[in-house]
């Protein structure tokens, strides 16, 4: 469960920090982790503060299962619990180790009501970093907003809780030996989900985008980033017989082989000798961040994509709806009864997609259309044309990528968060 526990001091406070999935971890937690110590180094002697940092991992649909062993090879956390311990922490936590009296819960990515929970239950305060929304200000101590519209968002009574200190994400290092670009190429990258019932579409679906793009022009490259939820193996599966809906397009796996000492794991070569380069790295945002557009379906995706401000054209086929019994879970099960198919098909295509205003992350908080959106009966050929068009268009791409920069927060915000527990530490 823990290692490395050590005596604790009179005045130890403890700086609990709540997160998830693997993006978070790199580009919230450490670089926090970071200015938090740094700073508490540069206090005088007398005014050091005898922090200990316990890292909490909640449960994730995205996670790859090797959050706890990344978090320990840092060797920056005196406490880590797994993802499946969660419950039995908020329950028992005296079970894990012992605690300080006084202490902070910080909240960087889950549910944030997951970090409010553990923060009622150990009796310390609670922060909450608001990427997009603060959504329990009542009872959070204190709100970290990644920008103005966040603070907006909040009731009048919290406001005074909430501090702008800008877009952790916007101080990501990208790594600065990754480099696609060049005169010749662009480079596009394919993210067509991360669970199955998206893989089913996704998969035949973007293949053949990329088909079809390919024939009209050789001067693409294609990248998907594998979704840390799948495998290469996968993408093998939904191509063949065993997924009804590859029946309706033409793109076909030719061979998928290892690539050797490049960024890259794999090469597809589809039937009409397309080449694609998959990912296995995640989150992979130095080399996206090289890319000139993705093609990519609805979901959190869009939102890592606008956090790096990369140009997206977002897509979802509606035609395959009917054919539930591909899906996952519940809509699996009962997708297998016919009326019961029809009947969730027509409701979905008449009520939700038509009440729906916005579908990409970007466009649903910015409440306008930063990026393209296309939902509904499209096909890969209509998807094609209009990337080709897109790819050709450098002063509608920077259009995107500035109004998707508005929408983020400014650099700086980890230095700021460090900065706002040191004093509510100091406040205990």
């Amino acid at each position: 469960m823990y290692y490395g526990l050590t005596a604790m001091k009179k005045e130890s406070v403890a700086v609990v920090i709540i997160s998830n999935g693997p993006g978070e971890l790199t580009t919230w937690v450490n670089p926090v982790v970071d200015e938090l110590n740094k700073i508490n180094q540069s206090l005088f002697e007398d005014d050091k503060l005898d922090i200990i940092l316990r890292l909490v991992l909640v449960p994730c649909p995205n996670a790859t299962g090797k959050e706890f062993l990344v978090a320990n090879s840092w060797n920056k956390f005196e406490l880590i619990t797994k993802p499946k311990s969660f419950w039995k922490l908020l329950i028992n936590p005296h079970s894990f180790a012992s605690w300080p009296k006084k202490g902070i819960v910080i909240f960087l990515g889950g549910d944030q009501f997951w970090s409010i929970l553990l923060a009622k239950r150990l009796g310390y305060l609670n922060i909450t970093y608001a990427e997009w929304i603060s959504r329990w200000p009542q009872w959070t101590n204190e709100i970290a907003a990644m920008n103005r519209k966040v603070k907006e968002l909040i009731p009048k009574k919290h406001k005074n809780k909430c501090q702008i200190i800008g877009d952790l994400m916007a101080d990501i290092k990208f790594d600065s030996e990754v480099s696609l670009k060049n005169k010749e190429k662009n480079y596009i990258a394919l993210l067509p989900g991360s669970k199955k019932a998206k893989l089913s579409v996704g998969i035949p679906f973007f293949l053949e985008i990329a088909d079809l793009i390919s024939k009209e022009s050789k001067n693409i490259n294609f990248i998907i980033p594998i979704a840390p939820t799948t495998n290469k193996d996968e993408y093998l599966f939904f191509l063949s017989e065993g997924n009804p809906i590859s029946r309706y397009y033409s793109s076909k796996i030719k061979t998928i082989k290892n690539i050797k000492d490049s960024c890259f794991d794999y090469v597809i070569e589809t039937s009409k000798n397309t080449k694609i380069y998959l990912i296995k790295k995640h989150p992979c945002y130095e080399i996206l961040k090289e890319c000139d557009l993705a093609i990519t379906t609805v979901g959190a995706n869009t939102a890592e994509l606008a956090a790096i401000t990369l140009p997206m054209l977002v897509v979802l086929p509606t035609q395959h709806l009917n054919m539930m019994n591909a899906w996952d879970g519940v809509f699996g099960v009962i997708g297998r009864i016919s009326f019961i198919n029809k009947l969730i098909t027509f409701t979905i295509k008449n009520f939700y997609f038509k009440k729906k205003k916005f579908f990409a992350w970007p466009n649903i908080k910015a409440k306008r259309m930063i990026v393209p959106e296309r939902i509904g009966n499209i096909s890969p050929r209509e998807i094609a044309r209009e990337v080709l068009f897109l790819i050709k268009d450098s002063d509608q791409l920077k259009s995107i990528t500035d109004n998707l920069h508005k929408e983020r927060g400014d650099k700086g915000a980890a230095k700021k968060l460090a900065s706002m527990i040191i004093n509510l530490i100091k406040k205990l």
